[in-house]
């Protein structure tokens, strides 16, 4: 097991949240592995929370074998950096958005087809099921092992300054903000609206200075923001879900021991499970608190948004670059498309 056995990495002195780690000076013998894992949430987000637990409850599992330090909110880089180095080896684990990773494995963003699920009832068999096993596979060609259960990024909803979102007629000629993304422009463009790609960091100004009359988000982020500050009409429109891959550099985890692997993967598995029940509830109470602050809520019906984007071509344009049977499994959980 030499090489494998002492796993120690530089830079944990500059983590401010380090999971598994109990206090300092108390443990009986230094850990035989020691792993680094990275996301972009804060530390109240309950996707650090979860996997705080699941860190732990792997340490005590271990008796104390296995440690494993937590690097939140970008500490180790953006996205982009933090994809890196997972791959490289200089991180272990790192939680990433499917539509961010498609820009390594395209079919990683499937999940975000416009106003494909419906709801969780589609979203989790889809994604627990041949969906997401299609994906992970594609994913594993990577050189990336991506653990069974997804987190849970949630539904994105449109707002407006305007009016309220109630079909897809009410998207032509919108000025809405989306992120510098491919599938986002193709679907708003099918609508007929004037998609802007700006910034995160400028989009309450963008949306102050009415240079955009709207822009789309999980309610987290809406909060958060203070959007809706600048913002009138929610629109819950659920046109897009994302969800967070936990991912391990293939190396560095199939180096351990076999039921090293069985006992992480587990745990980060169930803390999936705890986190999309967090989720939930998180956003089951920031609609009554948007709501307080004079934010105007309506819930529109899917269909005319699903018939605008077949028509225009949006569903056939995806269809051929995911790929017959990617498209398949889809619709198998989503329903009929395009």
């Amino acid at each position: 097991m030499v090489g494998i056995t002492r796993r120690h990495f530089v830079g944990a002195a500059g983590a401010t949240a380090i999971a598994g780690l109990g206090t300092i000076g108390r443990r009986a013998r230094a850990a035989e592995f020691t792993l680094k894992y990275a996301h972009n949430s804060q530390v109240t987000h309950p996707l650090h929370v979860r996997t705080s637990e699941a860190a732990e409850r792997i340490k005590q599992e271990t008796g104390g074998k296995v440690e494993i330090q937590i690097f939140p909110n970008n500490q180790l880089g953006g996205d982009t950096d933090m994809l890196s180095q997972v791959r490289s080896g200089a991180i272990d684990f790192f939680t990433l958005s499917g539509l961010i990773l498609a820009t390594l494995v395209p079919v990683a963003s499937i999940n975000g087809i416009g106003f494909a699920f419906k709801d969780y009832d589609q979203v989790w068999p889809a994604m627990d099921g041949e969906l997401g096993a299609h994906v992970r596979a594609a994913i594993a060609k990577a050189g990336l092992i991506a653990f069974e259960k997804m987190y849970d990024n949630g539904y994105r909803e449109m707002t407006s300054s305007t009016h309220p979102i109630n079909s897809a007629d009410d998207l032509k000629g919108f000025k809405i903000r989306v992120p510098v993304s491919p599938l986002w422009t193709s679907m708003f463009k099918a609508f007929g609206a004037a998609p802007a790609s700006i910034n995160f960091s400028e989009v309450y100004s963008a949306l102050q200075t009415k240079v955009v009359e709207g822009q789309e988000n999980p309610l987290a982020i809406i909060a958060t923001a203070k959007l809706y500050e600048v913002q009138k009409y929610v629109s819950t429109t659920n046109h897009m879900w994302d969800g967070f891959w936990f991912l391990a550099n293939a190396r560095s985890f199939n180096a351990l021991p076999k039921d090293v692997q069985d006992v992480i993967a587990k745990n980060f598995n169930r803390s999936a499970l705890d986190q999309r029940a967090d989720v939930k509830k998180l956003n089951d109470s920031l609609e009554g608190d948007l709501k307080a602050k004079g934010m105007v809520f309506n819930q529109p019906a899917t269909e005319s948004f699903r018939a605008t984007l077949k028509n225009a071509g949006f569903y056939t344009e995806w269809r051929d670059k995911y790929g017959a049977e990617a498209w398949a499994l889809l619709e198998k959980y989503a329903g009929k498309l395009g």
